[in-house]
């Protein structure tokens, strides 16, 4: 086989985050009387999407993103709550929503039949991403999940696969292959970290000139080709 071991980011590559954390944000509105309309989903995601990017430029850490999410969120809202237990009974709520993505299931189980080593890579909130692969019905087939705030950095920075080159002493650049869909942490960090790598691109995004993309696929499917 061509590259024996396989590192899946997790959300928007093999679960569908915007809806479960749509339903975890649902719950946490019934639980402390906030109004669950669209327009309070909306306001919620673009305050945590601004400052999960700068999570990424690594410009804040992932503790002020969970928390000030929620003081932003309120504040805007004029609504006297406690955003640390709103933040709390989200990430509960999340830890126990799983929705894998079209093809998912199928072929990772596929690609562990085959005998390829299965790695979950991703920059979610260490205890949550370890609730959900357990309810996830194929985490099964991954070997082992490197979470960042476990590894004392984060994707896209080369010091993240440095840790996890020394949990999987066998990865190496010629029988690796990073699976993501953020250009900006998944492609990116694979660049930073000298790794081949292959874009989920289901939406057909055009990708800058300044990244180097191995492959691209738009169904995971496709992958069963590649590796």
């Amino acid at each position: 086989m061509k590259y024996p071991y396989l590192l899946f980011d997790a959300d928007d590559t093999l679960f569908d985050f915007p809806k479960a954390s749509s339903r975890a944000f649902s719950i946490m509105c019934r639980t402390h009387g906030i109004p669950d309309t669209r327009e309070s989903y909306r306001l919620y995601h673009e305050i945590n999407q601004v400052l999960w990017a700068a999570f990424d430029r690594g410009e804040v850490t992932k503790e002020f993103v969970t928390l000030e999410r929620y003081v932003r969120f309120l504040k805007v809202l004029d609504l006297n709550r406690d955003p640390a237990q709103c933040n709390r009974d989200y990430l509960a709520a999340l830890g126990q929503t799983v929705f894998p993505l079209p093809h998912a299931e199928e072929v990772c189980r596929e690609l562990a039949r085959r005998g390829h080593k299965l790695y979950i890579v991703t920059n979610a909130v260490a205890s949550v991403q370890r609730s959900r692969l357990k309810a996830c019905p194929f985490g099964d087939v991954f070997t082992d999940a490197f979470i960042s705030e476990e590894a004392g950095a984060a994707k896209p920075n080369a010091a993240y696969y440095d840790y996890v080159r020394r949990r999987v002493p066998g990865i190496t650049a010629e029988n690796t292959l990073v699976i993501g869909d953020s250009l900006s942490t998944d492609i990116r960090g694979a660049n930073n970290a000298g790794l081949p790598c292959c874009w989920f691109n289901p939406d057909g995004k055009t990708a800058p000139e300044n990244l180097h993309i191995d492959y691209a696929i738009s169904d995971l499917q496709q992958l069963l080709e590649i590796v």
